[in-house]
Protein backbone atom coordinates (compact mmCIF):
# COMPACT_ATOMS: atom_id res chain seq x y z
CA UNK A 1 0.00 0.00 0.00
CA UNK A 2 1.57 3.33 -1.00
CA UNK A 3 1.49 6.58 0.96
CA UNK A 4 -1.39 8.05 -1.02
CA UNK A 5 -3.60 5.05 -0.20
CA UNK A 6 -2.72 5.31 3.51
CA UNK A 7 -3.51 9.04 3.49
CA UNK A 8 -6.87 8.41 1.79
CA UNK A 9 -7.76 5.75 4.37
CA UNK A 10 -6.94 8.17 7.23
CA UNK A 11 -9.00 10.94 5.65
CA UNK A 12 -11.92 8.57 5.03
CA UNK A 13 -11.97 7.66 8.73
CA UNK A 14 -13.22 11.09 9.83
CA UNK A 15 -16.64 10.90 8.13
CA UNK A 16 -17.09 7.41 9.62
CA UNK A 17 -16.23 8.72 13.09
CA UNK A 18 -18.47 11.79 12.82
CA UNK A 19 -21.43 9.70 11.63
CA UNK A 20 -20.72 6.90 14.17
CA UNK A 21 -20.13 4.17 11.60
CA UNK A 22 -18.59 0.75 12.19
CA UNK A 23 -14.79 0.93 12.68
CA UNK A 24 -14.18 -2.21 10.60
CA UNK A 25 -16.27 -1.59 7.46
CA UNK A 26 -17.25 2.10 7.92
CA UNK A 27 -20.70 1.26 6.53
CA UNK A 28 -23.01 0.07 9.32
CA UNK A 29 -24.43 2.39 11.97
CA UNK A 30 -23.23 1.95 15.53
CA UNK A 31 -26.40 3.53 16.95
CA UNK A 32 -30.02 2.73 16.13
CA UNK A 33 -31.36 6.25 16.70
CA UNK A 34 -30.32 9.89 16.76
CA UNK A 35 -28.19 11.55 19.42
CA UNK A 36 -30.74 14.11 20.61
CA UNK A 37 -34.43 13.37 20.79
CA UNK A 38 -37.17 12.26 23.12
CA UNK A 39 -35.76 8.76 23.50
CA UNK A 40 -32.58 7.31 24.90
CA UNK A 41 -29.73 6.35 22.63
CA UNK A 42 -29.67 2.71 21.66
CA UNK A 43 -26.45 1.13 20.46
CA UNK A 44 -26.72 -1.72 17.98
CA UNK A 45 -25.29 -5.06 19.17
CA UNK A 46 -23.63 -5.82 15.83
CA UNK A 47 -22.82 -4.05 12.58
CA UNK A 48 -25.59 -4.46 10.01
CA UNK A 49 -23.03 -4.56 7.19
CA UNK A 50 -20.10 -6.71 8.35
CA UNK A 51 -21.47 -8.34 11.52
CA UNK A 52 -18.84 -6.93 13.92
CA UNK A 53 -19.90 -7.41 17.54
CA UNK A 54 -19.55 -3.95 19.12
CA UNK A 55 -19.59 -5.27 22.68
CA UNK A 56 -16.17 -6.91 22.44
CA UNK A 57 -16.28 -8.56 25.88
CA UNK A 58 -18.35 -8.32 29.07
CA UNK A 59 -17.97 -4.87 30.59
CA UNK A 60 -16.21 -3.53 27.50
CA UNK A 61 -17.92 -0.15 27.54
CA UNK A 62 -16.95 0.60 31.15
CA UNK A 63 -13.77 2.06 29.64
CA UNK A 64 -15.96 4.48 27.66
CA UNK A 65 -16.99 6.02 31.00
CA UNK A 66 -13.39 7.17 31.51
CA UNK A 67 -13.28 8.63 28.00
CA UNK A 68 -16.61 10.38 28.66
CA UNK A 69 -15.28 11.71 31.96
CA UNK A 70 -12.22 13.20 30.21
CA UNK A 71 -14.47 14.80 27.58
CA UNK A 72 -16.73 16.21 30.30
CA UNK A 73 -13.82 17.72 32.23
CA UNK A 74 -12.44 19.31 29.05
CA UNK A 75 -15.85 20.77 28.21
CA UNK A 76 -16.37 22.17 31.73
CA UNK A 77 -12.91 23.76 31.78
CA UNK A 78 -13.54 25.26 28.34
CA UNK A 79 -16.89 26.72 29.45
CA UNK A 80 -15.37 28.18 32.62
CA UNK A 81 -12.40 29.72 30.79
CA UNK A 82 -14.69 31.14 28.09
CA UNK A 83 -16.98 32.57 30.78
CA UNK A 84 -14.03 34.18 32.53
CA UNK A 85 -12.68 35.69 29.31
CA UNK A 86 -16.05 36.88 28.04
CA UNK A 87 -17.61 38.17 31.27
CA UNK A 88 -14.75 38.67 33.71
CA UNK A 89 -17.18 37.67 36.46
CA UNK A 90 -15.93 36.44 39.82
CA UNK A 91 -19.31 34.99 40.85
CA UNK A 92 -18.75 31.25 41.52
CA UNK A 93 -22.44 30.43 41.01
CA UNK A 94 -22.26 31.65 37.41
CA UNK A 95 -19.45 29.17 36.75
CA UNK A 96 -21.24 26.32 38.54
CA UNK A 97 -24.51 26.88 36.67
CA UNK A 98 -22.84 27.20 33.25
CA UNK A 99 -20.50 24.22 33.78
CA UNK A 100 -23.32 21.95 34.98
CA UNK A 101 -25.60 23.14 32.16
CA UNK A 102 -22.93 22.34 29.59
CA UNK A 103 -22.44 18.93 31.21
CA UNK A 104 -26.16 18.10 30.99
CA UNK A 105 -26.56 19.43 27.45
CA UNK A 106 -23.49 17.58 26.16
CA UNK A 107 -24.18 14.27 27.97
CA UNK A 108 -25.70 12.56 24.88
CA UNK A 109 -22.74 13.75 22.78
CA UNK A 110 -20.27 12.39 25.36
CA UNK A 111 -22.10 9.06 25.62
CA UNK A 112 -22.05 8.52 21.86
CA UNK A 113 -18.57 9.75 21.02
CA UNK A 114 -16.83 8.13 23.99
CA UNK A 115 -17.99 4.77 22.57
CA UNK A 116 -17.03 5.79 19.04
CA UNK A 117 -13.55 6.84 20.24
CA UNK A 118 -13.18 3.59 22.17
CA UNK A 119 -13.98 1.46 19.15
CA UNK A 120 -12.14 3.51 16.52
CA UNK A 121 -8.94 4.43 18.39
CA UNK A 122 -8.59 2.61 21.70
CA UNK A 123 -9.33 -1.01 20.79
CA UNK A 124 -6.21 -3.00 19.93
CA UNK A 125 -6.60 -5.30 16.94
CA UNK A 126 -9.70 -3.58 15.55
CA UNK A 127 -8.79 -1.98 12.24
CA UNK A 128 -10.46 -0.82 9.06
CA UNK A 129 -10.75 -3.51 6.36
CA UNK A 130 -11.39 -1.86 2.97
CA UNK A 131 -12.39 -5.18 1.41
CA UNK A 132 -15.49 -5.23 3.66
CA UNK A 133 -16.79 -1.90 2.35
Amino acid sequence: MNTIDKQQIKLAAWPAIVHAKCPRCRQGNMFANSMYGFHSQKMNKTCSHCGLNYDREPGYFYVAMFVSYAMNVAEMVTVCVATSVLTGSMNPWLYVVLALSASVILAPFNFRYSRVALLHWLTPGLHYHPEMS
